[in-house]
């Protein structure tokens, strides 16, 4: 059973402006919705400002009239006359509730053009984001794939890539709106009364010593919420891609187990995070509340005084109130960016991560049609430094003829096939197609003239012309139909109802292990390989099937080079040779005769598979 993953997900660098400056490269192909949301922003934010001050001038100028309007009800008075509404009365209630409406409604209307214009960015960023992730993990080596867990891979394109959408949807903007409204606010309240607006900023000390506090540990604990989600993301798509050999071995009790180890470290990181919020959320109310109290205390005393009007006592209540949410707020905002340079630290490590096998400087033309020449020459390969899988193998293959790898798990059959693919390269020697050395070519372009069936066959969700043509819209039916009829999928397509369109689930299911593995073989053939690779194709058939392989072998391997790794060795007898590998050497090399007469390695092999097939019977 997997354990514990290790604790090497990024932790995030804090604010770092070389991060951010790459985020918001992101967004300036939608720098026009940018652009917009700012300007509505601004605009929203005056009109929340608004409101206060048209109550306030309601209860001075209508309720309570006491000679000269003075602060926000002069300023609403001064509005009035210019509109030629009274000052006073009934007439300039009704203005006043008029403007106040006006102002909720152009706030409600630019409310919905800065979610709908930050919205599109968002989405526009997460979609060019998600599309040059998956472009980036397609060219990747297959090294990344044998060091990653791909529910690891599966965070960065989810998870991570949802953090940053918060930052351009509710994060940025916002926060710029919430520092428009805070330092709007602090401007009139300073133009109203400085010393109730000092009185009403006092409580700003403890509340940036709380912020602060939630604001470090919010941190930290998000940071342990998104490595542990990463974990439990790995571990499910481990264990679901596995179930069938989880209910084989009767392992369903210890990996329910395991997964609650692992469910429990998330839960107990939400749960820190969660106290952290528990104290922040009500130490700010607190603390406005008593900001308030100040207000109403030092207010009400200047009103008593005769020196404030009831109104202006209102007008800062309402200010306040609007003051400390967006306090409360930004806090939450800078955790949205934290979180987002978190993410974007580990998106941009695994978009960084340049692919070792990569096309030369002036790659050469690969030539068209190959002529399937294969010419090993020294190589010494490792996956690990100072740890040959490959010890200077050296073989040649003519085009057209047939070579077997043979060889105990961990001799180096796979490992061929992989530098032959260039899913690697040596780091000692030299593989050659046609005369010409690998790493002169592209890979992508070079991988064209190849066909090859794995011991693991792959199917896609699709139907079943679809897998064999790889999805690929260009290629003729007539070919998909050929490349079936000759592996021998006829009679299964036969008895299907809808024949090449079946549709086929996850991981092909429906079919059976030779059908599925038939189907690859088809996908192979149908490309018309010049380099023909089995990478132990029938080790997971039975023997019916295994022999319509080899008749559609026998038939379609003429004029093309193939390299076959088989485990039965009855697969590989009637091979132009045979290569035996051991430790990563070529041990033995011939026709199967041949090595049968030498009485060595392969000798030795071939009968122990004789005597096991004979006891089996």
């Amino acid at each position: 059973m997997a354990g514990h993953l290790p604790e090497d997900e990024a932790q995030g660098r804090g604010f770092d402006r070389g991060l951010l400056r790459r985020l918001f490269t992101l967004a300036l192909p939608y720098r026009g919705y940018a652009g917009g949301a700012l300007l509505v922003l601004f605009l929203e934010s005056a009109a929340q400002l608004a409101g206060p001050l048209l109550t306030g001038a309601a209860i001075d100028l209508v309720f309570t009239p006491k000679g000269e309007a003075a602060g926000g009800a002069a300023f609403v008075a001064r509005l009035l006359a210019s509109l030629g509404v009274p000052v006073s009365g009934p007439r300039a209630l009704d203005a006043i509730a008029g403007l106040y409406l006006l102002s909720v409604l152009a706030n409600f209307g630019l409310m919905f053009l800065m979610v709908e214009w930050t919205s599109r960015m968002g989405q526009g960023v997460m979609y060019d984001l998600r599309t040059r992730i998956f472009g980036h993990l397609q060219r990747s080596d297959v090294a990344l794939y044998d060091k990653t867990p791909v529910g690891r891979l599966m965070t960065r394109l989810t998870t991570d890539v949802d953090a940053l959408n918060e930052l351009f949807t509710s994060g940025f903007v916002s926060l710029l709106g919430d520092l428009a409204v805070l330092f709007g606010i602090v401007a009139v309240l300073y133009a109203l009364d400085p010393t109730l607006a000092t009185i009403t900023l006092a409580v700003l000390v403890p509340m940036a010593l709380v912020t602060n506090w939630f604001r470090k540990g919010a941190r930290d604990t998000y940071r342990k919420v998104r490595v542990r989600i990463a974990k439990v993301n790995s571990f499910l798509q481990e264990h679901l891609s596995g179930i069938a050999v989880v209910q084989l071995f009767r392992r369903e009790q210890p990996a329910r187990t395991a997964f609650r180890e692992v469910n429990d470290d998330h839960r107990q990181a939400n749960l820190e995070s969660i106290f952290y919020y528990a104290v922040f959320y009500p130490a700010l109310d607190f603390l406005s509340a008593v900001g308030m109290a100040a207000i109403l205390w030092w207010g009400g005393g200047e009103v008593i005084r005769g020196t404030m009007t009831i109104g202006a006592v209102v007008t800062f209540l309402q200010y306040s109130k609007r003051f400390y949410r967006p306090l409360m707020d930004l806090s939450e905002k800078y955790n949205i960016l934290q979180a987002a340079m978190a993410s974007s630290e580990r998106i941009f490590e695994l978009l960084d991560e340049s692919p070792k096998v990569a096309a030369p400087p002036s790659p050469r033309p690969v030539p068209r049609p190959l002529r399937g020449e294969i010419d090993f020459d020294a190589v010494r390969f490792s996956y690990a430094p100072g740890e040959d899988v490959l010890k200077g193998v050296s073989f040649r293959a003519a085009p057209g003829e047939t070579i077997a790898l043979v060889g105990a798990t961990g001799s180096g059959k796979s490992t061929i096939v992989n530098l032959l693919l260039r899913f690697y390269d040596v780091t000692g020697g030299a593989v050659r197609v046609d005369g010409h050395d690998v790493r002169a070519f592209t890979p992508t372009e070079f991988r064209d003239g190849f066909g090859i069936v794995l011991q693991d066959t792959f199917l896609f969700t699709g139907t079943i012309a679809e897998n064999v043509a790889f999805f690929d819209p260009a290629m003729p039916r007539e070919t998909i139909e050929r490349a079936c009829r000759d592996v021998g999928l006829g009679p299964l397509l036969e008895r299907l109802p809808d024949g090449l369109d079946t549709r086929l689930t996850e991981r092909g299911g429906g079919l059976s292990v030779g059908e599925k593995q038939l189907v690859s073989f088809a996908r192979a053939l149908a490309r018309d390989p010049r380099i023909l690779i089995l990478d132990e194709a029938t080790s997971s058939v039975d023997p019916e099937t295994e022999a319509v392989i080899e008749r559609a072998v026998d038939r379609l391997l003429s004029g093309r080079t193939s390299v076959v790794v088989a485990h039965r060795l009855s697969t590989i007898v009637r091979a132009d040779r045979i290569l035996v590998l051991s430790h990563g050497e070529v041990r033995e090399s011939g026709t199967h005769a041949e090595l049968l007469a030498k009485g060595g390695l392969y000798a030795r092999l071939y009968a122990l598979q004789l005597k096991d097939r004979e006891a089996a019977a």
